[in-house]
């Protein structure tokens, strides 16, 4: 069957901050995800299946259902762990995908199902992988997030904090790794997700159309162009594709070289607390997403102005006080009150 040809990342005309998004949470997957709200033909789908191009293959173990990790040694799921203490464990390599999460789709197809008939006869777990254990180490997407049931919602979120997923029937219980970069997009005209789902989004970012007569013209002719002749349209892109993986790679690999210092840690208590937000997960997601941020500039120093940048992504959806209020954040009067704060920009 014929690999579908997928749109380039570095194509995608304007939604700068959509992709930034995107790539730090390819950098620092602890960030937590991203919610991408917008009206529909702002290319969020695009960009989504466009980002696993950018990531480089996985080494897993062969056969595995749910994509355990080869070099992930103390987290396998119960299958694969019984295969390594009887020397059977066989490593292949995998591409990054997108796994789709469909709207209908029910609790068991997303964790998973035990038969637990099985079970009884044998005194052996038989589980049936779901959504979470196929997009383990992968991209995990979910269009129209907002019309999901609120349990499913929360199903996705904790196995993204936690990376595992754990499936509990008739007092059997089972558990295997979920890490995934977790990718939601919705329509705010169909509906909202309840504040306390959406603050357990890592980032979050409101695209729109493009109002500018010439990067719409840009936008419509790029994708004529590939819509022609995908393979060259790839071609075309392919430097540009090959610099943005260098770049995530080498991010990557700093990351556990940076040790966010105590200014920087202040910045990021601070901005909550000027903001009004509550707990204490801005806090942390703002320091994630500054050293992600600081990676992918090459450096192994984090600033507060790093954590300034990264604000418009991490304390929006964080800022809602009742329904009717929008959740905004005004960063001239932010960038304002930091420079005063810290004597920077």
């Amino acid at each position: 069957m014929r690999k579908r040809s997928v749109y380039p990342f570095t194509a995608i005309v304007g939604q700068e901050n959509m992709k930034e998004a995107l790539i730090l949470n390819t950098i620092y997957p602890l960030i937590g995800g991203v919610l991408i709200r917008g009206e529909k033909g702002t290319a969020k789908s695009t960009a989504v299946r466009a980002l696993a191009d950018l990531l480089p293959e996985r080494h897993i173990v062969s056969g595995c259902a749910c994509g355990c990790d080869w070099d992930d040694a103390n987290n396998l799921c119960p299958d694969c762990q019984e295969k390594k203490e009887k020397g059977e464990l066989k490593e292949t390599s995998s591409s990054m995908k997108v796994v789709e999460l469909p709207l209908s789709s029910t609790e068991d197809r997303v964790a998973g199902t035990l038969d637990i008939e099985h079970a009884i006869k044998t005194g052996k777990k038989k589980f049936e992988p779901g959504v979470l254990a196929k997009a383990n180490g992968n991209i995990l997407y979910v269009d129209e997030i907002n019309l999901l049931d609120d349990h499913i919602v929360d199903l996705l979120l904790d196995a993204a904090a936690m990376g595992v997923n754990y499936i509990e029937r008739e007092g059997i219980s089972y558990s295997h790794p979920s890490k995934f970069i977790l990718v939601g997009t919705m329509n705010p005209e169909e509906g909202d997700l309840r504040p306390q789902l959406l603050d357990r989004f890592g980032l979050l970012v409101d695209v729109g159309s493009e109002h500018d007569e010439t990067r719409r013209m840009e936008i419509i002719q790029r994708r004529m162009e590939f819509e022609k002749d995908p393979e060259g349209f790839r071609e075309d892109y392919s430097k540009e594709q090959q610099k943005l993986r260098d770049i995530i790679m080498d991010a990557r690999s700093l990351i556990t070289e940076i040790e966010p210092g105590e200014e920087v840690i202040r910045a990021a208590v601070k901005i909550p607390l000027h903001l009004g937000v509550d707990g204490h997960r801005a806090d942390l997601t703002l320091i994630k997403a500054a050293v992600a941020y600081a990676a992918m500039n090459k450096r192994t120093e984090v600033t507060p102005s790093d954590v300034v940048h990264v604000s418009k992504l991490v304390m929006p959806h964080r800022m809602r006080r009742n329904p009717f209020q929008e959740s905004t954040l005004n960063t001239e009067e932010l960038d304002s009150w930091l420079q005063t704060t810290f004597g920077t920009k």
